[in-house]
């Protein structure tokens, strides 16, 4: 974690060489389309695939403007009810035939808003769907059938005619030609997991239940996560009865060996935007006045912290990164580490 005045090209190769230097090599680069960190990607490790993180690609240029034309849908319909009562409490009758073209103008924009909403919602929930790697059967999609459908409803979100729909939409064919990469990951994965020796159709289970815990855990929504969830665990169901092992057990060490191997699919960094909201109300505290000795302590944190809950529940990056078990807590590493170097620290304190 370093402390840099640009993000440049030069600033992204560097980093990447100093990976390499210690020993990281990278296999698999998912990240957004800042263009110090492509033109870095491209001077530093270009032989390595890079794939564009389709939450950035399209779900954060697109996915805001689903609650933005419902507020504005709700709020056209609030102003086509009250012009609605005015004009029942009109007297005159020339004031009658102005709050009726007022109702007329507000009932007007309330059914145009109505149907944006209707028609962005439907065509937006199109696209994303077609960043799924497998269907509703649990059969492999292709990446050319991903990407002719997202360019289909782009096209139709288009027609639209909304301008910062456009614009956004424009942003997001930018990003087209990395964006599929993961499509090609996968074939070799679910591959990989036919040579395990379970049956087609339990395997094809297993796919669709791995799909659905990655949208439990991407849920925000309570209503939506509980749907998620029900619907993982009814197709791990059928996984099990469809392979039938003997234990219990047998089925768990089952279920874990495809999701380990299915979690090399990625489609997102997410994981970087978890790091970065850890660190967010550090430097929103420290008032632009970071150090690297504060990167340094939040990065040792990190590093050595377990996970409470999720996917990684008890394990620590290192412990992952590494393979090694790690048996002490963050902080008594860190203490250790003071000994070493500083111990005059501990003895002023």
């Amino acid at each position: 974690m370093e402390l840099a005045d640009s993000r440049n090209a030069d600033d992204w190769k560097n980093h990447f060489e100093c990976l390499k230097n210690n020993g990281i090599g990278a296999i698999y680069l998912v990240s957004d389309d800042g263009p110090g960190l492509l033109a870095g990607h491209a001077e530093a490790i270009s032989d390595v695939v890079r794939q564009s993180d389709t939450y950035h690609a399209i779900a954060h240029r697109l996915g805001s403007w689903v609650d933005r034309f419902l507020m504005t849908a709700y709020a056209a319909i609030e102003k086509e009810y009250d012009c609605e009562r005015k004009l029942k409490s009109a007297k005159s009758k020339s004031v009658q035939e102005k709050r009726q073209a007022a109702y007329t103008q507000a009932k007007a924009y309330a059914e145009n808003a109505i149907t944006l909403y209707d028609d962005f919602s439907y065509l937006y929930r199109c696209v994303i769907s077609e960043l799924n790697v497998f269907d509703n059967d649990g059969n492999l999609r292709s990446r050319k059938q991903a990407e002719v459908g997202v360019i289909c409803g782009l096209a139709l979100l288009e027609d639209l005619n909304h301008a910062h729909i456009t614009k956004a939409v424009s942003k997001v064919r930018r990003a087209l030609p990395d964006l599929f990469h993961y499509f090609d990951i996968a074939t070799k994965v679910v591959n990989e997991c036919k040579e395990l020796g379970i049956d087609e159709e339990a395997l094809k289970a297993y796919c669709v239940a791995w799909q659905w815990g990655k949208a439990a855990r991407k849920a925000k929504k309570s209503g939506r996560k509980k749907i998620a969830i029900e619907q993982e665990q009814f197709c791990l169901e059928i996984a099990s009865g469809l392979h039938q092992q003997e234990s219990e057990a047998a089925d768990v060490a089952i279920q874990k060996e495809v999701y380990s191997r299915l979690d090399k699919i990625v489609q997102s960094s997410a994981l970087v935007e978890c790091i970065n909201s850890i660190i967010r109300p550090y430097l929103n505290t420290s008032k632009n006045h970071v150090n690297q000795e504060q990167l340094n302590l939040i990065m040792h944190y990190h590093n050595h912290r377990r996970y409470r809950d999720g996917v990684r529940k008890g394990k620590t990056p290192m412990e992952l990164l590494t393979g090694k078990e790690q048996t002490k807590d963050w902080i008594a590493i860190l203490l250790e580490i003071i000994r070493a170097k500083k111990p005059e620290l501990l003895l002023a304190s």
